[in-house]
């Protein structure tokens, strides 16, 4: 039975779906790095984890997470600040006089800063002590906070300026320690320090400082490091050694870029540039970034369209991440708003309530909630022939069923559209495997005749999901 090239692969809808109208959804493909995997196939999909709710930090949202340089987490959930030393039972710090909103979150090794976009606030590591930074010098509306050589650097918003503290001192400020961008007449949207720059983003331009050690005027721009585009400020995320951001300048915006070498290069595709231009207004787009499994992700939600994308940066390609309410309602964005690694755990926080979640490989569900672990697959067609398909089947690990319950007898749908995606038949169930069920085969029979086809394979079981490669029997030969 011939293989089905092309089974395994990213999102990819493009503006016509003739054309292309692939979907990967709670999957990402995993590269054999040998070879010679089953059939010789290159690639597998692998599930993304689950959430398993640790704890409720208040009405949320959650707003931030970080930790410190002190090996101690901390959450902003609403009006809530919360040190998560045991993330099932979260300890109250402080209440905030916002409950919205983005937070920045950073440390000098002797104070935590927190800033909420109204003021400062401390948090002294060795008394545990929380306090407001009562300085009257300290930048009115911050909400960007980052470290660089001992400055705790902030942002003004609404202006071209940026912040920096004393030396080892959160709390003190003065009111002639502040640099600007001013290679161009934008407003600083937010910062961010990697390998010991300063990234200034604007709504127009991006430019780098770096510390030049001048006693009066330490951050200096880089020569030569001015951008002619900025950036969506909250999706500016930093992994794999370089920074992502979704581009914005006066031509245009929803281009992704990667730096690389201080250079930016788009990773984004025309499919995904398509879908980012149908969501309007993309300001409140938000990113974080995470390393699993040596894959280096990059996370980008729309809260506007209820959509989220993932860059794979291991292996380049896209991927989207959804979740499936239990009330049937249809996939939403995913909960996951942002993410730290406690050094042994990926925790993340719900946009729309204060869940504290640990990503988990062995939680098939997302809190309770069903995963929807979908594939779209490319066109099949035979240079616009009439094309009898009698069978498709999906190689998959089977016999991982549940000893009772819901997943003891896990079920795979297909759905097939014989118009290349725009109309779709109903969805035909095949077995996964009960438990110890190794030789167990999704197949599906009796397939018909087409000129242009697609199929779409979804699961939504509770069990381990690792699908492997498809074979077809066909009548003729298909493209």
């Amino acid at each position: 039975m011939p293989r089905f090239v092309g089974f395994i692969g990213p999102s990819y809808e493009a503006s016509s779906v003739n054309y292309e109208n692939q979907r990967t959804v709670n999957l990402y493909p995993e590269r054999g790095e040998l070879g010679t995997g089953k059939e010789r196939e290159i690639a597998a999909l692998v599930s993304t984890p689950g959430l398993l709710k640790l704890a409720t930090m208040g009405a949320g949202p959650v707003r931030g997470l970080y930790y410190s340089s002190k090996g101690r987490t901390f959450a902003v959930s609403g009006a809530g600040v919360y040190e998560v030393t045991t993330p099932t039972s979260p300890t109250l710090l402080a209440t905030l006089t916002t409950s919205s909103g983005r937070v920045g979150m950073t440390d000098n090794g002797v104070d935590l800063v927190l800033v909420d976009g109204a003021k400062g606030y401390h948090f002294t590591f060795a008394t545990s002590t929380w306090a407001e930074i009562t300085d009257p010098e300290f930048p009115p509306g911050a909400n960007v906070a980052q470290f660089l050589d001992q400055y705790i650097i902030v942002n003004e918003p609404g202006t071209g300026r940026f912040w920096f503290s004393a030396i080892s001192d959160a709390t003190d400020w003065n009111g002639l320690d502040f640099g600007s961008a001013e290679g161009a007449p934008d407003n600083l949207l937010t910062l961010l320090v990697d390998h010991r720059e300063l990234w200034l983003f604007g709504d127009r331009t991006i430019e780098v400082f770096f510390n030049s050690g001048d006693a009066d005027n330490p951050l200096q721009r880089m020569q030569g490091a001015f951008l002619e585009e900025g950036a969506i400020a909250g999706t500016v995320a930093k992994i794999d050694n370089t920074l992502f951001y979704v581009a914005l300048n006066d031509k245009g915006q929803g281009i992704v870029k990667r730096v690389q070498g201080n250079v930016p290069q788009r990773v984004s595709t025309h499919a995904l540039e398509f879908a980012i231009a149908g969501y309007g207004d993309i300001s409140a787009a938000t990113a974080y970034t995470y390393q699993h499994r040596g894959h280096s992700f990059y996370v980008l939600n729309f809260p506007g369209a209820d959509r989220t994308w993932v860059f794979d940066a291991a292996i380049g390609l896209w991927h989207e991440r959804t979740y499936t309410p239990s009330d049937g309602s249809g996939m939403q964005r995913h909960r996951a708003e942002c993410h730290v690694f406690d050094g042994t755990r990926h925790l993340v926080g719900d946009y729309a309530n204060g869940n504290l979640y640990q990503f988990d490989d062995e939680t098939y569900t997302d809190d309770g909630a069903p995963i929807t672990w979908m594939r779209r697959a490319p066109h099949i067609s035979n240079e616009g022939r009439r094309l009898t398909i009698h069978s498709v089947q999906l190689e998959l690990e089977s016999g991982v069923g549940l000893a009772s319950g819901n997943g003891s007898d896990p079920q795979m749908m297909l759905r097939v559209s014989k118009d290349g995606g725009h109309t779709w038949g109903n969805e035909r169930t095949a077995p996964m495997g009960k438990i110890g069920e190794y030789k167990r085969r999704a197949i599906w029979r009796r397939l018909g005749e087409a000129r242009d086809w697609v199929f779409e394979v979804k699961s939504t079981a509770p069990v381990k999901q690792v699908w492997i490669s498809a074979y077809l029997e066909t009548e003729g030969a298909a493209h």
